[in-house]
């Protein structure tokens, strides 16, 4: 038998190489590619897939079979965002930046499943048990029925698992797991993949539900390989602005609901407290309506938020203007510009263009091209969208307006915080809206002519 050749792995974008170099050739990290040694061989004698399991035919499998009951932390937000509960033996992932709140939301969730009968074993890789103990006091949980560990190596970790089989296990973090039969340092590609593929397993052989907790790069992706992310059942992304109280735990995959849901919570001394209304919360501090300043009614996931969207026109200085956005995507930003300027005759050149998404909040959704184009005209022009007004629609290249989805619920929850009038494009179905003033474009030019009298 041929001998497994040993292979080298950047630690930073998990690129392989047959030797090792100072430099990654695929990232241009220096001094990130560590040897990674081989899997150890199986029996001899015996091919993979034919000494354990069969296949069953789909026709023959039981229909009386009822699916895994979910389990509700009574934590709305929470639930919302995996699926209306915790499903048995399901691997969850969770990522977020550090000091972000992810341990705060993990004991406050512990506490909550395990006062909903569930026996939940939460095992801290980075804080003794006494600071944890600090933590669950400090948060009003010094009472609940929830077991601490503090561990590192995984065998034990694993062999307590296995003895005590918890409903539920947390591990904080999956970064400083250590498996003794992988011979590289804690943290790094080998030792995460290892230890993910480890906690997934034991979760699907002995029905306990496991959630990691992983650290993320200066990127904002989880911290080691890709595969690790399609190794579990769900994705959780913990997302937040250092200045700002609000916190968005955002489901990125999630085999047992849908993808791309969000619950919003608070940062309070008390830990973690949760949003019901977030459209009111992200728009409580919103004053007279100023040049510049236009309310976007989106969807996250299930539900309709209404953000308002900030800009800022002003000439530049420099040879080359200023194009900064916080909260939105850059490229799109570049794209809206063209735009204005290609197929509506309003240039922006010479002039620094700022976007924010007021209170922190990240939207990815094409449907606030337009939302994103009248705030720029507005504060170009110095001239204000008429008071009580939500904007929403998405923008192609040759300037026409394309109707967005669940145009119906984006109207209904901006007419039950008091929107009067809407700008949206024509085509959309806006059956119902309530009473609501509909104003229906079929392209930019003609918003811009009606709205601002210009282009």
């Amino acid at each position: 038998m041929a001998k497994a050749q040993t292979s080298f792995v950047c630690q930073s974008c998990a690129a392989r190489s047959s030797k090792w170099s100072g430099r990654c050739e695929t990232c241009g990290e220096w001094n990130t590619i560590v040897e990674e040694k081989p899997l150890a061989a199986g029996p001899s004698g015996k091919t993979l897939g034919k000494s354990r399991g069969r296949a069953v035919a789909l026709s023959d499998l039981s229909t009386k079979e009822a699916p895994p009951p979910r389990t509700a932390s009574k934590l709305d937000e929470l639930d919302r965002v995996l699926g209306g509960g915790l499903v048995p033996a399901s691997a969850v992932l969770v990522g977020g930046d550090p000091g972000i709140g992810k341990s705060t939301l993990l004991l406050q969730a512990a506490a909550a499943f395990a006062n909903a009968g569930l026996s939940v074993v939460y095992i801290s890789g980075e804080e003794a048990s006494a600071q944890v103990r600090l933590r669950a006091q400090r948060l009003g949980l010094q009472d609940a029925p929830v077991k601490l560990a503090t561990e590192t190596n995984l065998r034990d970790i694993l062999t307590t698992l296995d003895e005590t089989r918890p409903d539920l296990a947390i591990v904080d973090s999956i970064q400083t797991m250590w498996a003794d039969n992988v011979d590289s340092a804690p943290g790094s590609v080998s030792q995460v993949r290892a230890a993910a593929h480890e906690l997934t397993t034991f979760a699907k052989r002995r029905g306990s539900a496991v959630i990691m907790v992983g650290h993320v790069t200066k990127d904002g992706q989880i911290a080691g390989p890709r595969v690790v992310e399609h190794m579990v059942d769900t994705v959780l992304y913990f997302e937040g602005e250092r200045g700002h109280q609000f916190r968005i735990l955002r489901s990125v995959k999630n085999r047992f609901g849908p993808a791309d849901e969000i619950g919003v919570f608070e940062m309070t001394g008390g830990g973690l407290a949760e949003v019901s209304n977030p459209s009111a919360l992200f728009l409580q501090e919103r004053g007279q309506p100023a040049p510049g300043s236009v309310v976007f009614s989106g969807i996250e996931g299930t539900r309709p938020v209404l953000v308002e969207f900030q800009a800022l026109v002003s000439p530049s200085p420099h040879s080359q203007p200023r194009r900064s956005v916080v909260g939105w995507d850059g490229s799109r930003l570049a794209m809206i510009l063209a735009v204005l300027e290609s197929r509506c005759g309003i240039p922006f050149a010479g002039l620094d263009v700022y976007l924010n998404v007021a209170g922190g909040m990240r939207v990815n959704e094409p449907a606030a091209d337009l939302a994103v184009a009248a705030a720029l005209l507005s504060a170009r022009e110095d001239s204000g969208l008429p008071p009580e007004t939500v904007v929403f629609g998405e923008i192609s290249l040759s300037g026409a307006l394309r109707p967005v989805s669940q145009t119906e619920n984006r109207l209904k929850e901006a007419r039950k915080l008091g929107f009067s009038t809407a700008i949206l494009p024509s085509g959309g179905k806006a059956a119902g809206n309530g009473g609501m003033a509909l104003s229906q474009m079929g392209d930019l030019a003609s918003f811009v002519g009606e709205v601002f009298g210009a282009g």
